[in-house]
């Protein structure tokens, strides 16, 4: 399918030299040793799939290039590609009383703009203990929550004291195409991005916006000098987002890289700053670390994980980071690391290499003081605005 959609032909994998128990030269079958250009030809593409299994298996479909979706209108208004509407009551029967009452004025209104309708709940309203957030067909919607039912693009909760935080996760949470639905959607989320481009271009020769919409010739997320200013960027983006619909923090928390994030949104570093931490800290640790160490996701409790490293010392093996109750990671040497696993195999414990060749949160990270300490030298910290 994704062939079809960019017009390339993929080499095939794994393919060294054709099995010679066939002849290549007879009849149109050939092996692609490497990738082809799949032309338009003014006819949709087609593919023929099959699957043959060693336990019989015998199956083979056959695939289409799909037309070109229409392109939406561009409505106008807020530009806000979902418009949620916000309903809430003191009680369970209170929030149906009032979507009721929302229920039989729309009835009378159809026309109304959904945009304002929406404002007008979200900001002349109280917010009060049980509430209703209907999106999509918002007429079912309200009707859905004022008999109770459950429907598509509906949520209902009752609040709870306490509270919001923003938590910023470390490297790891990334992936292809990241953000790059938002940036088409969200006009908040995409200036965001914009600003930050700005701010990480001093220090960066790559296009933040093309690595995150994935232009041929981008930079890689496997380098760790793209990944993490880049998951810096949607991350501090993403909180702009919450703001823009009223979600604000009341406190922020954030794990490894992570932090350099909730320190901007809670107004410890400027965007300049920060951009000059993720940036800066991210290219050390790919120039000194990179080859010398590695990590490795150990699914045991964080006292057994400790008492199984210890035979190799914290230099050579550290706890990095505790995910939850039987998932930990460590990081170290490299053949410390190798043996870990080696006695995590025999012991029947499935732990498994994480894919970056440093050794983050372990005694390795203290080649870099000096350089950092450097690197790091004009930023002025800021006094917190949210709880840090």
């Amino acid at each position: 399918v994704e062939a079809m959609r960019h017009g390339v032909v993929p080499k095939t994998l794994h393919l060294d030299e054709p099995t010679p128990h066939v002849d290549w030269e007879a009849g149109a079958v050939s092996l692609i040793g490497e990738t082809v250009p799949w032309p338009q030809t003014g006819a949709p593409r087609r593919a023929g799939v099959s699957s043959f299994g060693f336990s019989g298996t015998n199956a083979h479909v056959i695939v289409e290039q799909a037309p070109e979706p229409e392109s939406a209108e561009t409505e106008t208004g807020s530009g806000m590609p979902v418009v949620p509407w916000v309903l809430s009551g003191k009680s369970a029967g209170a929030l149906r009383g009032q979507a009721e009452r929302l229920s039989g004025w729309l009835a009378e209104a159809p026309d109304v703009d959904p945009v304002d309708v929406g404002w007008s709940l979200a900001s002349t309203r109280a917010g009060l203990d049980h509430r209703a957030v209907v999106f999509g067909d918002h007429v079912a919607g309200v009707a859905a929550v004022a008999s109770g039912a459950l429907a598509a693009g509906v949520v209902t909760v009752a609040a709870v004291g306490g509270k919001t935080a923003f938590v910023f996760p470390g490297q790891g949470s990334q992936w292809l195409g990241m953000a790059a639905g938002l940036l088409e959607s969200s006009p908040v989320f995409a200036a965001r991005v914009d600003e930050c481009a700005k701010a990480l271009e001093p220090f960066t020769d790559w296009s933040l916006t093309d690595v995150l919409r994935g232009v041929e010739g981008a930079p890689s997320l496997d380098r760790v000098d793209v990944v993490q200013p880049a998951l810096f960027a949607v991350m501090v983006s993403l909180a702009e987002v919450w703001r823009s619909a009223g979600v604000r923090p009341g406190a922020v928390i954030g794990h490894s890289q992570g932090e350099i994030a909730a320190a901007c949104v809670a107004g410890i570093l400027s965007l300049e700053d920060a951009a000059r931490v993720v940036a800066l800290r991210s290219q050390a640790i790919g120039r000194v670390l990179a080859g010398l160490g590695g990590m490795v996701s150990v699914p045991l409790p964080a006292a057994e994980v400790r008492e199984r490293i210890s035979a190799w010392g914290e230099e050579r093996i550290s706890v990095a980071a505790v995910n939850g109750p039987s998932s930990v990671v460590v990081s170290g040497e490299v053949q410390a690391l190798d043996e870990l696993l080696a006695s995590c195999e025999v012991d029947g414990v499935r732990a498994r290499r994480i894919a970056v060749d440093y050794a983050s949160h372990s005694a390795q990270v203290e080649l870099l003081r000096e350089e950092l300490d450097a690197l790091l030298a004009p930023i002025v910290p800021r006094a917190a605005e949210v709880p840090f």
